[in-house]
């Protein structure tokens, strides 16, 4: 499987990477996975963005007179140079001798380690415990878990031969670890269709 992104930040719970291909970031949700040694580590992509490379320089308007952005972007071919794609993923679990384990990691993901995409059999794999919900529910992120939720079951049902029955499934573990909380619920559960 070909590598996406590279790893330039991290820590015990999730990391940032940095795209090879602007505006190359995973969808919102999506499993994705990256090594430290010999240590498989999952997670999902909760946030993505597009910059100038630059901190505190903002790329500026250059497409008044382009017909379309691809034209722009023909005719600004530095832009590729200059802008950068970023995503950042919370770690969910990890592989380790072949076994899955839903918490975090002994040691967070390298510095400058790949990032692949999840196949559908890693997908697969990976759902067949539901036990990261948990994560996702009690992790602090700058976008909501309810949103985060929604989105990664999205993405993971779409890996099954009947996803109505994964999240089904789903709806089941969540309305056992929301206890009372139904609001919560009935937020993520809207979001699922």
């Amino acid at each position: 499987m070909e590598k996406i992104a590279e790893i330039i930040e991290t820590d015990t719970t999730g990391y940032v990477a940095q795209c090879y291909e602007l505006f190359n970031q995973p969808p919102f949700g999506s499993l994705v996975k990256t090594k430290n040694g010999q240590v498989e580590i999952y997670g999902a992509v909760y946030q993505a963005s597009t910059a100038g490379i630059e901190p505190g320089r903002r790329p500026i308007a250059r497409g008044k007179d382009e017909p379309d952005e691809e034209a722009l972007y023909q005719a600004n071919p530095q832009l590729n140079k200059l802008l950068c794609s970023e995503f950042s993923v919370l770690v969910l679990g990890f592989k380790y001798g072949g076994v899955y384990s839903y918490y975090l990691p002994p040691a967070p993901a390298r510095i400058h380690g790949f990032v692949y995409p999840c196949s559908t059999d890693d997908q697969l794999t990976f759902s067949k415990s539901l036990d990261f919900l948990s994560i996702i529910l009690n992790a602090h992120l700058s976008i909501s878990g309810e949103e985060v939720i929604s989105a990664i079951l999205r993405q993971l049902s779409s890996a099954y031969r009947l996803p109505g029955d994964f999240l089904v499934r789903a709806g089941k573990e969540l309305s056992i670890l929301l206890g009372n909380d139904y609001v919560r619920l009935k937020t993520i559960l809207s979001k699922l269709r």
